[in-house]
């Protein structure tokens, strides 16, 4: 599925409340070195042969920041569609 269609899907659902989701993409993008550090993990994953948006991956994302896997996996598909679209 690619990243626009899984956050459309997202969004559809009410995946997360508003404003906790606003709040978790703005502090993305106050940071841009944690986006880029971010896609660079991303791209080491796909160089394993995995996927940024398997359940592992969003299990570590969810772990290491605090985040609902929900709230995991809209910070791994705002993160990729807007930053790094090369990365599956």
């Amino acid at each position: 599925m690619s990243g626009l269609t899984r956050w459309l899907v997202l969004a559809l659902l009410g995946a997360a409340p508003a404003a906790a989701e606003s709040e978790l993409l703005n502090s993305v993008k106050r940071n841009p070195s944690e986006v880029t550090a971010l896609c660079s993990s991303f791209r080491r994953l796909n160089s394993d042969g995995q996927s940024a948006y398997s359940g592992e991956t969003t299990r570590m994302i969810a772990s290491t920041r605090n985040l609902s896997p929900t709230d995991a996996e809209v910070l791994i598909t705002y993160v990729v569609g807007m930053t790094c679209p090369d990365v599956r």
